[in-house]
């Protein structure tokens, strides 16, 4: 416990002295608003994997549609915001609540399904999330949402910060062994008793959640927002940071998102080469290195401290 806590800290003390110093370069104008731009999108990003590897990566249940759950909370925050006119905090909040209900009502019907049919039925949602959204004209319809540019670059970063705790904490908790258990074999964990439905209904929902709450920030960075941004490209956008960065890394996820989004930002000008690009990338991981960069393992285990620690476990000496 008292490991866990001194990890935490640190966390939040690494997460500080970033956060200083990235604001510091804005303020004075070092990082212009371009370079600010693709700050906030990787923080966006990082959101989208860490939730999505919460439900593959730790949970193993193989989910194509997180670009539904990220549309909810884009849409539901925009209509907070442009036609309730309340907060942006509030927008963030109630996007990423909708997206979590829609997590539920998604979760506790599809999950009892496994693999591909499991994959199917999100990869349904999500359409039918992005077509009634094309079709409402409340919302502009296809023609898309006019939204107030809110995002900056502290409300994104505290919203991954807060994400990424909030599923680490999750993971090392008795919670998250018991959704790792499901991961390893659903039939072992059930036959010891552990209700493996709500487990994976737990973790859709808390994946949902962040995924809404990406939603809201990324909505509310652009000034207009349309159905064809969460598209099933959006989602298997997603997924290539969860398989590339390791199934079952968190920090994984987290390095895979920060290097494709600087790909991605780098490609803007050829859209067909940015998509070649992370097919041969999916490719030769898989080839090479079908674990992905980090495999299960997290930066701390890479360390000095985290090598001494787990060689005193084994009776090393």
């Amino acid at each position: 416990m008292k490991n866990k806590l001194n990890k935490f800290w640190v966390f939040i003390v690494v997460a500080a002295v970033v956060y200083g110093v990235v604001q510091a370069l804005i303020s004075t104008g070092i990082l212009n608003n371009y370079n600010t731009n693709t700050l906030i999108l990787m923080a966006i990003n990082i959101m989208l994997a860490v939730s999505l590897h919460l439900v593959i990566g730790i949970t193993g249940q193989f989910s194509i549609g997180h670009a539904g759950f990220m549309a909810v909370g884009a849409y539901v925050s925009a209509i907070i915001t442009v036609k309730l006119g309340l907060p942006f905090i509030v927008a963030i909040g109630i996007g990423g609540v909708v997206a979590m209900l829609a997590g539920l009502l998604v979760g506790i019907p599809t999950l009892r399904l496994r693999g591909d049919y499991l994959a199917i039925a999100t990869l349904g949602f999500a359409e039918i999330i992005r077509i009634i959204f094309l079709n409402i004209d409340y919302v502009g319809g296809a023609a898309g949402m006019q939204v107030s540019k809110l995002t900056t670059w502290t409300f994104a970063f505290i919203c991954m910060v807060i994400t990424i705790a909030v599923v680490s904490n999750f993971t090392n908790s008795r919670h998250g062994r018991a959704c790792l258990s499901v991961r390893e074999n659903e039939v072992a964990a059930d036959a010891m008793g552990i209700n493996t439905t709500y487990y994976k209904v737990a973790a859709f929902a808390i994946g949902s959640l962040f995924a809404g709450v990406a939603g809201a920030i990324y909505s509310h960075n652009f000034y207009i927002i349309q159905p064809a941004n969460f598209g099933f490209l959006k989602s298997f956008d997603i997924l290539i940071f969860v398989v590339l960065g390791g199934l079952g890394s968190l920090s994984g996820a987290v390095i895979s998102a920060i290097l494709l989004t600087i790909v991605s930002t780098y490609l803007q000008a050829f859209p067909e080469m940015r998509m070649i690009f992370y097919s041969l990338v999916l490719i030769v991981v898989m080839l090479y290195r079908p674990q992905g960069l980090m495999g299960t393992r997290e930066i701390t285990d890479l360390l000095p401290t985290g090598k001494f620690r787990k060689g005193a476990a084994q009776g090393v000496k």
